[in-house]
């Protein structure tokens, strides 16, 4: 990827992470129990359909030909974040990629299967034009990073790896079943690069977006109506080893039903140092935390040394609450972040730019729940966002924390 370009994505990333952490910091200021003024008429989506790029022969090196090449057409388009500015004008960030990958089968006689992957990550701006209190029509545009993952034969690449910004539009349908819910249909192009044999990637679907309105004052009143502790603020230090193994990663990443992800590197040690400011919270059970960390790892096989620094959302579920303690369950995925070494254990992880995601238990105790203990497992990848991009696994890693 050219360096102009990995500093735009990195650059967009960042700040977009900053400016979601500062302006929920200072909606959590005025009130906890509405949501955060960034996240009102914000809206997250999920879209499934076809996704169209001619990939043939073309891609291949000179002097290569496959006897078959399989494009499959099955895609989904997740919607990480949009926001409403008003009912003429929303921006979104979004995520594309086909259900299973293009198939070069047996390429100059080899007799073997060979994967490449192609998704899509882009920034965009959808003016939308209301037909009627139901049905709206929009359109689309803005940046597009497309990635493409080739393969080798025998040391050389024979389809190569891609990685560029460029422009993606498109349009459609919207149907407003209620104030949060609406049903879409569109159409969105990215443009291809014929110097690289990269194809027009295009891609018709139908999905559900659900937009968060602000809630209404009886449903305020209710979360304000509760002696529950719900932190504000919490500093946690953390330690990792990977003494005990990696038994806890194994178990929600590579069961029958993952529900975290996997690395290629193995993280060691480590120390970490995270903040956390609680944005919104019900009456009971959920809230949402906007956290800052800044981490010290080393690989697990030769001893790399690397530092990463995130920005990042936090859902925690409080499952238990007694006079002893409250314990919780947290999940965080998609905040960005900075890694200090993007050649890690010989392996190519990637950019300087890349994801963290985290997923643990712990307790608050202590009277007004000042005290704080947690372990949780961490993961960074890049989401394909850059052609290499094997994940980093942290091993389980104990938090101390104290609340104030």
């Amino acid at each position: 990827m050219p360096r102009n370009t990995t500093r735009l994505v990195s650059l967009f990333f960042s700040i977009s992470g900053l400016f979601l952490f500062l302006c929920s910091y200072a909606a959590a200021q005025d009130s906890r129990v509405q949501y955060p003024g960034l996240l009102r008429n914000s809206y997250f989506g999920i879209h499934a359909g076809s996704i169209r790029y001619p990939f043939s022969n073309n891609q291949l090196q000179a002097g290569l030909r496959a006897e078959s090449v399989d494009v499959p057409h099955l895609a989904v388009r997740a919607f990480l974040f949009g926001h409403e500015f008003n009912r003429y004008f929303s921006a979104q960030l979004s995520y594309m990629r086909p259900v299973e990958w293009v198939k070069y089968r047996n390429v100059d006689g080899d007799a073997a299967e060979h994967s490449v992957w192609t998704n899509v990550a882009s920034v965009t701006v959808k003016p939308q034009l209301p037909l009627s209190p139901k049905i709206s029509i929009y359109g689309e545009a803005g940046l597009a990073i497309v990635t493409r993952k080739g393969f080798s034969i025998s040391g050389s690449p024979a389809v190569a790896d891609y990685n560029r910004a460029g422009f993606l539009a498109g349009g459609g349908i919207a149907y407003n079943w209620n104030d949060r819910w609406s049903l879409t249909s569109g159409v969105v192009s990215a443009a291809g690069n014929s110097e690289f044999q990269q194809p027009r990637t295009t891609f018709f679907s139908g999905g559900l977006n659900y937009t968060m309105r602000p809630l209404q004052r009886e449903v305020v009143e209710r979360n304000s109506d509760s002696d529950l502790v719900f932190p504000e603020n919490i500093i946690q230090i953390g330690y990792s080893s990977s003494a005990a193994g990696f038994g806890a990663n194994d178990l929600v990443s590579k069961s029958r039903v993952p529900v975290f992800w996997a690395g290629d590197v193995l993280v060691g040690r480590g120390i970490s140092v995270n903040y956390q400011r609680n944005a919104f919270h019900t009456r009971r059970m959920f809230s949402l935390d906007w956290g800052a960390g800044v981490s010290t790892w080393k690989s697990q096989k030769i001893g790399d040394h690397f530092v990463t620094a995130a920005l990042y959302p936090v859902f925690e579920f409080t499952a238990l609450r007694s006079h002893a303690m409250d314990i919780y369950f947290r999940y965080s995925l998609a905040g960005p972040a900075y890694i200090s070494r993007p050649r890690i254990d010989g392996v190519e992880t990637g950019k300087h730019f890349t994801f963290q995601d985290f997923m643990g238990v712990g307790f608050f105790a202590g009277g007004g729940r000042k005290i704080n203990t947690e372990v949780r497992i961490v993961h960074y990848s890049n989401g394909n966002i850059f052609p290499h991009n094997p994940g980093i696994t942290v091993p389980l890693n104990l938090n101390l924390g104290y609340t104030f």
